[in-house]
């Protein structure tokens, strides 16, 4: 991932909804069809944003989180979605507050802000999404503890929280 170079909001986007087939393919798999052909589901809305999901994209939420701000209404969205999931690297919190500002928490808090001001998405799809999310940039699964054994300096990947300094990510192993 080159970090070095800015995109435009546009070239942003569409590499966020860059389908990626290696991340996107255990997501989709368990997701199932509409009951009638032809018919479309909220459900298949998120399995098809998740789908464009791509664990490269790291630095562009972060981008996200500094650049978009959400009115009152829409931060009330965003706590209503995120305060429900467990901080993937400190289970104390939860992902609306984490215990600091690490890269994990802040590729999650800028997704969410372009899925409730870009995109208008409502709580349950924006959980739904940074849940996907954090599947898609640690297959595995977090652990809850990366706070308290050394996981602020590992990768995602690696149950950690991608470091504290964004223009030093450390997203990938």
């Amino acid at each position: 991932m080159r970090n070095d170079r800015r995109a435009s909001p546009k070239r942003a986007v569409a590499g966020l909804l860059a389908l990626s087939i290696v991340s996107a393919g255990p997501l989709a798999a368990g997701c199932k069809s509409p009951s009638q052909p032809g018919a479309s589901s909220a459900s298949d809305a998120v399995r098809r944003e998740t789908q464009r999901l791509d664990p490269a994209q790291p630095a562009t939420f972060i981008s996200y989180n500094r650049s978009i701000t959400l009115t009152s209404a829409q931060r009330g969205i965003m706590e209503r979605a995120l305060s429900t999931i467990p901080a993937p690297c400190c289970a104390k919190y939860t992902m609306a507050t984490c215990c600091c500002p690490c890269n994990l928490a802040k590729s999650a808090w800028g997704l969410s802000k372009y899925l409730i001001a870009e995109r208008g998405y409502e709580a349950p799809r924006v959980r739904k999404t940074v849940l996907d999310w954090l599947r898609v940039t640690n297959p595995d699964g977090y652990t809850g503890n990366a706070c308290f054994t050394g996981g602020c300096d590992r990768s995602f990947a690696d149950n950690g929280c991608g470091g504290m300094n964004e223009k030093q990510l450390i997203a990938h192993r």
